[in-house]
């Protein structure tokens, strides 16, 4: 084993890269120390070699023996040099490496390894490799711009429902202004009335019939009169003729209403007022109420002009008109 120059990391030996860093190592093998080679001249260890000893002489049984003296021990003859056994020094190969392929090179690597042990390629997945600097400012202005764009956009998308919250009853007066002027109008006669107060001579219905010498009498001013229609209708106008006839010698003799208040209800249950100043003259005069779906409209005298002793209040004509 060796010890990586960069990063310290031990490293078996015969390997190019280090498994940590990926530093190669290639370089550091001329400086690493070489194992020292025996010297055949040393010399060996020797072993003194004893001869082998003589077998003792019986003792005789009866005569006492004397002791005999001890043995000198021999001389040890030098031995002859013996050169030292060779030793082999080539290096012990490490045993193959099992793990996944790496994917420039194919060479097997450790589970463990970063980077390929034979050309050092990056073994971990993009996903997992550390990113650049570079690439990290990249990804964050990619980001914020995302940021930007989606914010712009909900901006934009809450102008246009505000918008259209607040503007949506003055396009649609517009939208039905054109078509009024498109269409053009017609008249609508009701098909039921009702009233708060009429003269016996002078029934409400005298307003709504077509003549013109003919009309609604009434004693008193807050009275009405409410006329119902067969279908839901665009109300574009009203035309109102006062006074008992259009003659001008005939105009003046009854009294005849000055302020109306006009109530269109719609079929949904809404209901639209005007109130209108209408001219002391024998020639109709035009209102100009307009609303959609109307199903029911009240007419109420609110002042008069002319109303003395003798006298009622006269409504020559109401005629309706509709878009067609």
């Amino acid at each position: 084993m060796r010890s990586c120059s960069t990063c310290g990391a031990q490293v078996a030996r015969g390997e190019d890269f280090c498994p940590t860093c990926g530093a190669y190592l290639g370089w550091d093998k001329g400086s690493e120390p070489e194992p020292p080679a025996p010297d055949p001249s040393a010399p060996t260890a020797r072993i003194p070699v004893l001869p082998p000893k003589a077998p003792a002489a019986p003792e005789p049984p009866a005569e006492p023996v004397a002791e005999p003296e001890p043995a000198q021990p021999a001389a040890v003859q030098p031995a002859k040099p013996v050169a030292p056994r060779p030793e082999t020094n080539a290096p012990v190969e490490a045993p193959a490496a099992e793990g996944p392929p790496c994917g420039a090179c194919g060479a097997p690597n450790p589970p463990e390894r970063r980077f390929c042990i034979r050309c050092a390629a990056p073994l971990v997945p993009d996903s997992e490799a550390p990113q650049s600097n570079r690439a990290r400012r990249r990804r964050r202005r990619i980001d914020r711009g995302k940021v930007w764009r989606r914010l712009v956009v909900l901006a934009v998308l809450i102008v246009l429902v505000i918008g259209g919250v607040l503007l949506y009853p003055t396009g649609r007066e517009i939208v039905e202004d054109v078509l009024d002027k498109t269409f053009g109008a017609a008249p609508i006669g009701p098909v039921s009335s009702s009233a708060s107060g009429e003269m016996p001579d002078h029934p409400r219905g005298k307003a709504v019939d077509g003549l013109r010498d003919v009309y609604w009498g009434t004693e008193r001013p807050g009275e009405w009169a409410e006329f119902n229609f067969d279908h839901p209708f665009r109300l574009v106008g009203v035309l109102v003729s006062t006074g008992p006839s259009r003659k001008d010698e005939e105009f003046r003799s009854q009294a005849r209403p000055s302020r109306l208040e006009i109530t269109a209800t719609s079929s949904d249950g809404r209901t639209r007022t005007e109130t209108v100043e209408v001219p002391d003259s024998p020639a109709p005069y035009e209102v100009r109420i307009k609303t959609s779906d109307v199903i029911k409209i009240r007419v109420r005298i609110e002042t008069v002009t002319g109303l003395a002793e003798g006298k009622h209040i006269a409504l020559g004509e109401l005629e309706f008109f509709g878009r067609k």
